[in-house]
C-alpha cells in the first residue's frame, strides 16, 4: 500500500505559486459500430450508392460519408457525433432512404428536440454537412435545407481573469500528482488557448524543450493544420516534473504511452471534452472555491484576452487559436465594430 501511494507523491519542490513566483498566468446508424473499422487514411472511397425503388438506402449512404470523412482526416470525435445525429435524426422521422429527407422531416426532428436553439442549431449543421456531401457525390439535385435556420439570441461568454486562475492554482496541492496535473493542465489552457480536447491528446513529442515550443501537427487540430505556441520558463519546467510524474504511475499500472495528461491509473484523458477528467476537475474546483468562471473555454477567452491586451492583433490571435475564421475571433474576444478596425490594424 505504501508503494502504491508513493507513486501519487511528486519529489519536485514546487512552491511556485504559493510564494508568488510564477508569472501567474492559463454507432451507429442502426445501433451498431459497423461503421467504426471502416477505410483508412489512404483508401480511395467509391461514391457509388446502389439505388432501390424506392430510393438511397441511407445505411449505404452514411456508410460511404463515413469513410469520406476519415480518407479527409476528420477526427473521430467528429465522426461519432455525426453518426449520432443521424441515429436521432432516423428515429425521430422514419426516414430509411436519402429521398426521404425534406425540408419537412428535418423540421420534424428539430421539433422532437427538447434541448436549447443553440443545441439544435448544432446538430443541424452537422445534418447540412452530410447532406452537403450526398449534394457533392451526386445523390441530391438541390441544397433544399440552406434554408433551414435556427435563431439563437448571443451570449457572450467571458474569459477567465488572471485573478481567478492565480487562486485556483495556489489552492492546488502541487506535491500529489492530480493537483500537479490538474495545475499543469489550467496554466496550458491559459497560457496556449488549446482546447480541451486538443489537451487530451498533447503527448511528449509535441513539446520541444530546447525551444521552448508546443509543436502540435494537425491531427490533434480542429483544422487540421500545424501550428507552434511558445511555452514560458514556468511551464516548461512543471511540464518537467509532470512528465516524470507520468512515468512512475506508467510503470506502476503498466501503461505504455507518452500522453501528457494521463489519468491516476496512466490512461489516456483522450475523450469527449464533457466526459474529460480535467473538465470535472475544473468544474469541482469553481464550485468548491466559488470561483464562477473557471472552465476550458473561459481559459481559452482569457488567453485570447492576455494576448489582445499584449497588442496582438486580430489576424495573429485568431490564428493563434486556429480559429478558420476571424468573425470566430472576434466574438471570443466579444469585440464592437469600432474595436475590430482597430484590432486589424
Amino acid at each position: 500500500m505504501t508503494k502504491k501511494k508513493g507513486i501519487f507523491d511528486v519529489g519536485a519542490d514546487i512552491n511556485l505559486f504559493k510564494q508568488g513566483i510564477g508569472s501567474g498566468v492559463e454507432t451507429k446508424l442502426s445501433g451498431q459500430s459497423k461503421y467504426s473499422g471502416t477505410s483508412s487514411a489512404h483508401t480511395t472511397v467509391a461514391v457509388t450508392v446502389a439505388v432501390k425503388e424506392e430510393g438511397r438506402d441511407l445505411d449505404s449512404v452514411i456508410e460511404i460519408i463515413i469513410q469520406q470523412m476519415k480518407v479527409s482526416g476528420y477526427r473521430e470525435r467528429t465522426i461519432t457525433d455525426y453518426l449520432n445525429y443521424m441515429v436521432q435524426f432516423r428515429k425521430a422521422t422514419n426516414v430509411k432512404y436519402l429521398e426521404q429527407i425534406t425540408t419537412d422531416t428535418i423540421y420534424s426532428w428539430l421539433n422532437s428536440m427538447d434541448v436549447s436553439n443553440q443545441t439544435k442549431l448544432t446538430r443541424l449543421k452537422c445534418l447540412k454537412a452530410i447532406l452537403g456531401k450526398c449534394f457533392n457525390n451526386g445523390w441530391v439535385q438541390s441544397k433544399f435545407w440552406n434554408g433551414i435556420n435556427i435563431k439563437v439570441d448571443k451570449q457572450v461568454k467571458k474569459g477567465v481573469k488572471k485573478d481567478d486562475v492565480m487562486v485556483l492554482l495556489s489552492l492546488l496541492d502541487l506535491n500529489t500528482f492530480i493537483g500537479l496535473r490538474d495545475a499543469v493542465a489550467v496554466l496550458t489552457l491559459y497560457r496556449t488557448g488549446v482546447r480541451i480536447n486538443t489537451l487530451g491528446q498533447l503527448q511528449e513529442k509535441h513539446i520541444d524543450f530546447e525551444n521552448k515550443l508546443l509543436c502540435m501537427d494537425g491531427t490533434i487540430l480542429k483544422n487540421h493544420k500545424l501550428l507552434k505556441l511558445p511555452l514560458d520558463d514556468e511551464l516548461i519546467h512543471l511540464l518537467k516534473i509532470l512528465i516524470m510524474q507520468n512515468d512512475k504511475i506508467r510503470q506502476y499500472y503498466g501503461q505504455k504511452n507518452s500522453y501528457l495528461f494521463i489519468s491516476y491509473k496512466g490512461t489516456s484523458l483522450d475523450t469527449k471534452s464533457t466526459n474529460n477528467a480535467i473538465s470535472k476537475q475544473l468544474h469541482k474546483y469553481s464550485k468548491r472555491y466559488g470561483l464562477n468562471n473557471i472552465n476550458p473555454h473561459a481559459l481559452r477567452r482569457g488567453y485570447a484576452k492576455s494576448l489582445l491586451d499584449n497588442g496582438a492583433n486580430l489576424a495573429l490571435i485568431s490564428k493563434a487559436l486556429g480559429h478558420s475564421n476571424l468573425a470566430v475571433t472576434t466574438q471570443h474576444l466579444d469585440l464592437d465594430v469600432e474595436e475590430v478596425v482597430v484590432c486589424q490594424h
